[in-house]
């Protein structure tokens, strides 16, 4: 399938590129073009070493350029779009929550709309064929309760920060797009995910750095929330069965079957830190866990269902929260160049002005 991936320079849209040209068989069949602005949280870098491979084309833009998208569509007879295109921090988004509105609510509108009329120009059985597969999250649902059952498909949206709200809102537009014109849509709602090539601004890369450079490890409130945590490998096999055999205007959760409070969760990073890279002084890392204020609006738990994605598409996670936090830390303690650059570049790079100029190619 000729893929156009939005945002796939990020966290989990560079293991989905990753993924799919290690299946390529064929470059021009198995096309990937990569549409990726770059901002804090993209970084090229996560395929820099891709960048010849002959199935890959990345181009520097936005999602909000129509005429981009639209040229974008027709040159590369795209055949599908993977939309994980995003501002995805919640802490951002409180601070500043106007960003979130035009990437991820107008920026999904523009993409579905260039999408819908690109299909209408598609031959009956290409037409019939072709893919928006749009990746959500389950902030979407807002919280549970502590014996609540997991959120699902059908569970009523409740968003409760600016982040969440936006997603909500292009999960709408999303779905309206399937009801109102026929574009093929699909989506997904995902829990907490981790992994290599994550920001480190997100939980679990910041703590495992913090812990290595000897820095607090911040647990917000009582560190009692309840997440649900997803290895990124994980959640991109879900992707690829929900884009191959997922049925056009449904949703799919997609979870890691791992529930933990954000205290446990760290007492087991640092005990996989303990053991792989021990602290000079004998110590565990758990003595660097530090309690900060809580944040506004921050959710109890979140919890997913995945019995449909399951049932349907025969998917489940393979990665337990133990083997895959290990995974994890060994490949950030086998990549701290990768590490550190991103800490000590990436916050500034779009102010230092060297960003790529726009539609810059990875390869020739």
């Amino acid at each position: 399938m000729r893929l156009l991936i939005t945002g796939g320079c990020g966290f989990i849209g560079s293991a989905f590129v990753r993924r799919r040209l290690a299946a390529a068989a064929d470059p021009a069949a198995d096309a990937l073009v990569n549409l990726d602005a770059l901002t804090y949280a993209g970084n090229a870098d996560n395929l820099a070493d891709l960048a010849a491979h002959p199935a890959y084309t990345f181009i520097h833009g936005d999602i909000g350029d129509q005429d981009l998208v639209a040229r974008l569509l027709t040159e590369h007879r795209i055949e599908g779009i993977v939309h994980f295109a995003a501002e995805s921090h919640v802490d951002r988004s409180i601070d500043s929550p106007e960003p979130f509105a035009r990437t991820n609510v107008l920026g999904t509108l523009h993409l579905l709309e260039a999408a819908r009329r690109h299909r209408q120009s598609l031959p009956p059985a290409a037409a019939a064929a072709f893919r928006f597969l749009h990746i959500s999250t389950d902030e979407v649902f807002g919280s549970l309760g502590p014996d609540d059952p997991p959120f699902s498909e059908t569970t009523p949206y409740a968003p409760n920060s600016p982040y969440a709200a936006s997603k909500a809102a292009a999960d709408h537009f999303a779905r309206a797009a399937h009801r109102t014109y026929g574009l093929p849509v699909l989506i997904t709602n995902c829990s907490n995910n981790y992994g290599p090539r994550q920001f480190p601004e997100k939980l679990i890369p910041l703590c495992l750095l913090n812990a290595l450079e000897g820095r607090d490890l911040p647990l917000y409130g009582d560190g009692l929330q309840i997440r649900d945590w997803l290895h990124v490998d994980d959640h991109c096999r879900a992707l690829d069965h929900v884009l191959d055999q997922g049925r056009p205007g449904e949703t799919y959760a997609i979870g890691g079957n791992a529930e933990v409070t954000n205290r446990d969760l760290l007492g087991t990073l640092c005990a996989v830190l303990d053991l792989l890279r021990p602290r000079t002084d004998g110590l565990s890392y758990a003595r660097q866990i530090t309690m900060v204020a809580d944040r506004p609006g921050h959710d109890r738990r979140y919890a997913m269902d995945c019995s449909k994605i399951r049932r349907e598409l025969g998917w489940q996670p393979r990665e337990s929260l133990q083997s895959g936090l290990e995974k994890t830390v060994r490949w950030y303690l086998e990549n701290r160049a990768w590490c550190d650059a991103v800490t000590r570049t990436r916050y500034d790079r779009a102010r230092l002005g060297t960003l790529p100029a726009p539609e810059s190619r990875a390869r020739p």
